[in-house]
């Protein structure tokens, strides 16, 4: 049997996802080595690419969560927020109300489950935009996080620092440093917990009925209805899943700071939604992939870094960048949405 071949003998039509997932990973792939080729031997370090995965662990997560809602056709844009008041309410319970790691831990999920289950229900069952209330959810993540503390100020808890200084070597990924010394590569934790998250989302949305109906309700509520799919509770179950997910991700942001501070993760939703771009997720619902997603956080840290690279440091050519990449994903998007649009007709 000819895998590439349908039963008539003609070729199989690469499906919409397949189509933006390999376009996205192919742009990462071929900006990196155009990194290599034309910036320096230094992102053909091992621990150049690990660097990217440790600073960007926590936008994986955030931006796994915002893929799940813009799949189901929606947004959330209080999870840099709710990062930040994570960070916040985790710090204070470590140093000022005699907190350790389990509690913190606790915390960051309770405040995340929450923002999900009010957001959730307000979305899915009182029907309300869901762009009015994760913005209602970000002002009340902001002002809490200035009610818990007004200052930044860094962690002293022992555990908790004992926690943040732990490595995971690579094997065989490490390299010679000037002086002719062995460096071995390493990852945070919180690379290893985004991992995980990949793994598992990308299992629910591909193999359960549950990830079957997020698509199903975001290229069609009124058809996932007459399905028999229970649209309201699978949108509650999106933003419930994000909201915990936000509360994961703001624990591995604090876990690689190591500081509460009201401007923690500042942007990050809009980062997040980036990501879901580039990743192939389209804004219309219906369509997204979780593995496009990780490499759309890749993709978007790994233009940052070049542009630093190339000695622009001003925030405006970093924007400009982003923004340029925005805008071609989503003339990207277009035209298979053109494609899918002609194949029904």
């Amino acid at each position: 049997m000819n895998l590439f071949k349908n039963a008539d003998g003609s070729p199989k039509r690469m499906s919409d996802q397949n189509l933006l997932l390999t376009i996205t990973i192919a742009v990462f792939f071929l900006m990196y080595i155009c990194a290599v080729v034309f910036l320096g031997s230094g992102f053909l370090k091992p621990q150049t690419f690990f660097n990217i995965l440790n600073e960007n662990a926590a936008l994986i997560i955030l931006a796994c969560g915002m893929s799940l809602v813009m799949i189901t056709g929606g947004i959330d844009i209080s999870v840099g927020t709710l990062t930040a008041l994570v960070c916040m309410s985790c710090a204070v319970n470590l140093d000022y109300n005699g907190g350790n790691v389990l509690t913190a831990i606790l915390i960051a999920l309770g405040i995340g489950t929450a923002f999900g289950l009010v957001q959730g229900y307000l979305i899915a069952y009182l029907e309300i935009q869901p762009f009015i209330v994760t913005l209602a959810g970000m002002f009340f993540a902001k002002g809490m996080t200035t009610i818990v503390n007004a200052t930044q100020f860094n962690v002293a808890n022992e555990e908790f620092q004992a926690l943040k200084s732990t490595r995971i070597t690579v094997p065989g990924m490490g390299s010679y440093n000037k002086l002719g010394n062995y460096v071995p590569a390493y990852v945070e934790i919180g690379v290893v917990v985004a991992l995980i998250v990949v793994a598992v989302l990308f299992v629910v949305l591909r193999w359960t009925k549950l990830g079957r109906s997020f698509y199903a309700i975001g290229g069609n509520s009124q058809s996932a209805n007459m399905l028999g799919i229970n649209v309201k509770r699978t949108k509650f179950c999106a933003y419930l899943l994000c909201g915990i997910l936000a509360g994961i991700g703001g624990f591995v942001y604090f876990l690689h700071v190591g500081s509460g501070s009201p401007s923690h993760a500042s942007g990050a939703e809009m980062n997040a939604i980036a990501s879901s771009i580039i990743g192939g997720t389209m804004l219309s619902g219906g369509s997204g992939n979780i593995i496009g997603t990780f490499f759309g956080v890749l993709s978007l840290s790994t233009i940052k870094n070049i542009v630093s690279s190339l000695g622009l440091d001003e925030a405006w050519w970093t924007n400009i960048t982003v923004a340029a990449m925005i805008c071609l994903f989503l003339v990207i998007q277009s035209v298979v949405l053109s494609r899918k649009n002609k194949a029904k007709s």
